[in-house]
């Protein structure tokens, strides 16, 4: 284009311009429109909780989701990627096709999957070091680093195939499996969302009741988010953003289910809070029926339990009722950092999970006193939120550059 515009006169070249521009402004103008920030919102919260629920004996995780139903922080992440997933490759496949699409997608898997290694490494290397130093093998137990120690050479060829994780290191894994079969999901569903939604609830429950799971370095034991259980929520996601109209008349607000939905919100809330109050404990022991809790007790997180499920998408159905896409407090300022640390969720979940270490480390060592916790608490999500803040100006710049090199490109 760049020998065609040299000969352009000035006034075709500044009508040129102009209109480069003015595609400019129409694309980010759709992009702002095709983008729900109730997406990038609910991924910051959940990228906070999970920092803060990753640091042990911290008073302040007790504000986290887990503390108030059979949900928590994993469930918003899991959903909200399968809906974004949705959004953002669903594009690509419609003005590009499925092949196009496919391989978008798989070199985003490449990119977590050496995101989870990198971050692997400065992981296990902070808590070995400082371990010997501080002669504390609690970290080591505790962290489930036991493996890499004893065998380094083999833990390291384990986390390359990801049947070794230390803790805190699974939902990585989780996304990158998910995601990579996501193309081929995605064409199944819109060639029919009832069928595809069917068959991934069918193997979920293979998943829950004929064990099914993904190896891992310990012999008969499975992946800690099992992903033939954690696909259903993450498929979930993706028929929620695939199929709005279809879903219009199921999702419709309904004051009964509205009521049903909080009760059972409420009630689940008062069930966790009664593992940590004993006198609650005691009070729903002696007023619910004992059958009720034999079927509730254990609660399965690996296999995402019919409960958790359940929990997640009452919650669901009253935050899409009450949280509307274009309420105007979604631009306040107040909310600026929630949605800029969803915005860079894979480098900010990278540094919360590096942080949360940090955190617990200076606790254990330190100070583990009430100002302490909140101290390293807030210190780690401002760091996070300063991270995401950093990268958002950057990319602004970056699109902004890019913009004038079109214009002077036209502009010969």
């Amino acid at each position: 284009m760049r020998f065609i515009s040299l000969n352009l006169p000035p006034r075709l070249a500044a009508r040129a311009a102009a209109a480069a521009s003015e595609r400019q402004r129409t694309i980010a103008a759709t992009a702002s429109r095709e983008r729900d920030p109730r997406v990038d919102l609910f991924r910051g919260v959940a990228l906070w909780f999970i920092f803060l629920d990753h640091v042990p004996s911290n008073v302040i995780s007790h504000l986290t989701l887990r503390n108030f139903g059979f949900s928590d922080a994993t469930e918003i992440f899991v959903f909200v990627s399968g809906f974004s997933a949705a959004l953002a490759y669903g594009r690509s496949e419609r003005k590009l096709g499925f092949v196009y699409m496919t391989a978008h997608v798989w070199r985003r898997c490449w990119q977590l999957y050496v995101a989870h290694l990198i971050l692997f490494l400065f992981y296990t290397a902070q808590i070995a070091w400082l371990a010997t130093r501080f002669s504390n093998p609690m970290y080591i137990e505790e962290l489930n680093m036991t493996r890499f120690i004893e065998a380094p050479h083999i833990a390291l060829l384990e986390a390359l195939s990801l049947r070794f994780r230390p803790a805190n290191l699974d939902i990585l894994p989780l996304y990158i499996v998910l995601l990579f079969a996501f193309p081929f999901v995605y064409r199944a569903m819109r060639a029919s969302p009832v069928v595809t939604i069917l068959a991934s609830l069918g193997l979920y429950l293979c998943a829950r009741y004929l064990d099914w799971n993904l190896p891992t370095s310990v012999p008969d034991t499975g992946w800690y988010f099992n992903p033939f259980a954690w696909q259903l929520l993450f498929y979930i996601g993706v028929l929620c953003a695939l199929s709005p109209a279809g879903l219009r008349d199921a999702w419709r607000w309904r004051p009964w289910a509205g009521a049903v939905a909080a009760v059972y919100l409420v009630l689940s809330s008062l069930i966790v809070m009664s593992w940590e109050y004993a006198w609650l404990g005691d009070a729903l022991t002696s007023t619910l029926p004992q059958g009720m809790f034999d079927w509730l007790y254990p609660v399965d997180k690996t296999n995402l339990d019919v409960v958790r499920l359940f929990h997640f998408l009452a919650l669901a159905y009253l935050v899409a009722h009450f949280v509307r896409r274009d309420a105007r407090y979604l631009q306040s300022a107040w909310l600026r950092p929630l949605i800029a640390c969803g915005r860079q969720s894979l480098y900010v979940f990278c540094l919360g999970v590096f942080l949360s270490f940090v955190a617990h480390f200076f606790l254990v060592e330190f100070n583990p006193r009430l100002v302490a916790q909140l101290g390293v608490s807030v210190a780690g999500i401002g760091l996070m939120t300063l991270l995401a803040m950093l990268l958002n100006w950057y990319r602004a710049r970056e699109a902004t550059a890019a913009g004038r090199r079109s214009t002077r490109t036209v502009n010969g």
